[in-house]
């Protein structure tokens, strides 16, 4: 069945839950396609799996799409005539067409299609539209710390899901820090056998065994996701001595390092010990070792080689503990050995200072939306030397700040609380003086898990806020659209509480938002 577009009409209000808000999109008035028990649908195989399992879930049951020729009929298709990630979606009261660019870009087609789902008094309902599509950064990603608490593989997954659902599709993952190393790698054993028991606040630990690290990799690939691991290096490494003590300086307690135990009720760290506070700064790697330099070459070709990704992550933040020289060395050495083992390095924003850093490198910059203390000069650094930025401003989309100033979860350090409106309302082309979009690779938002300890928690620090960050990954850029503001997203996300509860999201009814209701139904 071909299905004809409907007539090109004038923008209206964007209907339904769409998030993050398409390129393009023109609402009709005509009656709605009526999604019943009797719908079909026909095209590719894996994408009519994705639609089939989300009309399942958003209508409890009730819907089991078939793969008939007869009845109305929902059609999912690819073609090669436009954008990468790009698709089409029309609906009128005849039928539906999703229409991909690519797998990625039916994928997300399916996904819009499944946020304009909404009840109707007899059934279920998708509202006249047409929309054309297209990502604004080919780089949308969130991180998922898995070293200050660790979280199983399944957990993970989860994230992935809820992750791609908003059209991102980088999943970072920082796999190692203070309190733990959580991959295995084949040439250093005792990473995971003696540095990755433990987890803040003396929780239990864990790690990921290689077959784990695939089936991660390869559940996000079915979910057009790519996998960034992070081993942050040269600070952030108290681990790495705990395994290696001969790699490690002793700990660097400093005054910051005291008062922040003193605030958060922390710990000191101690040299070969496992440590569960959260302080961060005080520990590096012993640079200009001969040990450490085959240490780092052996960690990252492990790493390269069990990653089909183009990105590996050094980390190179808050290294309070190294002297600068020492520094710079280091990201001059690391950052060369990610890109002889094949692999696009990827550092936050301090290592954009070192005179050596390897042309080309990616920068991730993680300070303020009004930046301070050179942080954006050190970000510039990236771009001087022909690498571009993901964005992270840790006062907009670190989703581990606390949302509100009674919530049991998160942090305040970066100008917290963190509103799910400052979170929307920041341009990443106006954020740091003289880098350009085309300077931008894109937008991640990060969670760090000090205050985590359960997959209900993720969902909680998350949601609605990932949201926010999906939109100023993929969407028009601000004043773009009529549709882009803060007013129009929060209007959207409203109405995706009947989606978000169907699928398991254990979402935070922000009061910001005026939530639909649906989900009693």
């Amino acid at each position: 069945m071909t299905l004809e577009a409907p007539p090109v009409a004038a923008p209206g209000p964007v209907p339904g839950g769409l998030v993050p808000l398409p390129r393009e999109v023109v609402t009709e008035d005509g009656p709605a396609f009526a999604l019943t028990a009797g719908c079909t649908v026909g095209g590719d195989e894996t994408a009519v799996g994705v639609l089939t399992a989300l009309v399942s879930a958003r209508t409890q049951g009730s819907i089991a799409l078939q793969r008939v020729a007869t009845g109305p009929r929902i059609l999912l298709a690819t073609t090669d005539a436009a954008a990468a990630e790009s698709y089409t979606l029309t609906v009128s009261d005849a039928g539906v067409a999703v229409v991909g660019a690519d797998p990625a870009g039916l994928f997300y087609g399916i996904q819009s299609l499944a946020q304009l789902i909404e009840p109707a008094a007899d059934g279920w309902r998708v509202p006249q539209v047409q929309i054309t599509d297209a990502p604004r950064f080919s780089y949308r990603g969130v991180m998922l710390d898995v070293a200050r608490h660790f979280f199983p593989v399944e957990v993970v997954l989860g994230v992935i899901d809820r992750a791609s659902q908003l059209k991102l599709n980088r999943l970072h993952l920082h796999l190692t820090d203070d309190q733990g190393w959580r991959i295995a790698l084949p040439s250093r054993a005792a990473l995971t056998e003696r540095a990755s028991a433990t987890s803040v606040d003396g929780d239990a630990g864990g790690h990921y065994t290689g077959d784990d690290y695939s089936r991660i990799v390869a559940y996000a690939a079915e979910r057009h996701m790519t996998v960034v691991p992070e081993i942050d290096l040269p600070g952030h490494t108290h681990a790495v001595g705990v395994a290696y003590p001969e790699l490690a300086e002793p700990p660097v307690l400093s005054e910051h390092i005291c008062e922040v135990v003193e605030t958060y009720g922390s710990t000191l760290p101690v040299a070969g010990e496992p440590y569960e506070g959260i302080a961060v700064g005080f520990s590096s790697l012993r640079i200009g070792d001969p040990a450490t330099d085959a240490f780092v070459t052996d960690v990252v070709a492990d790493l390269a080689a069990m990653t089909p990704g183009p990105y590996l992550h050094l980390g190179g933040d808050e290294a309070l503990g190294t002297d600068p020289g020492a520094y710079a060395a280091f990201v001059a050495l690391a950052s060369r050995a990610v890109a002889e083992a094949g692999k696009t390095p990827v550092l936050w924003h301090e290592a954009g200072a070192a005179s050596g850093l390897y042309p080309g490198s990616v920068g991730q910059y993680w300070g303020l939306l009004t930046p301070a203390d050179g942080m954006d000069e050190k970000a510039r650094g990236f771009v001087s030397r022909g690498g571009r930025l993901i964005l992270s401003p840790a006062d907009a989309v670190y989703l581990d700040m606390k949302d509100s100033a009674d919530s049991e979860l998160g942090l305040v350090w970066a100008n917290g609380p963190t509103s799910v409106e400052r979170s929307y309302t920041w341009e990443p082309a106006t954020l740091l003086e003289g880098v350009a979009e085309r300077d931008i690779l894109g937008v991640e938002a990060a969670l760090w898990t000090e205050t985590v300890r359960r997959p209900e928690d993720i969902d909680l620090l998350m949601f609605p806020r990932i949201a926010a960050a999906a939109e100023a990954g993929w969407s028009p850029a601000t004043g773009q659209s009529p549709a882009r503001t803060w007013e129009s997203f929060r209007q959207r996300v409203g109405r995706l509480d009947g989606l978000w509860t169907a699928l398991g999201i254990r979402f935070r009814r922000s009061p910001e938002i005026p939530w639909s209701g649906e989900e009693a139904r």
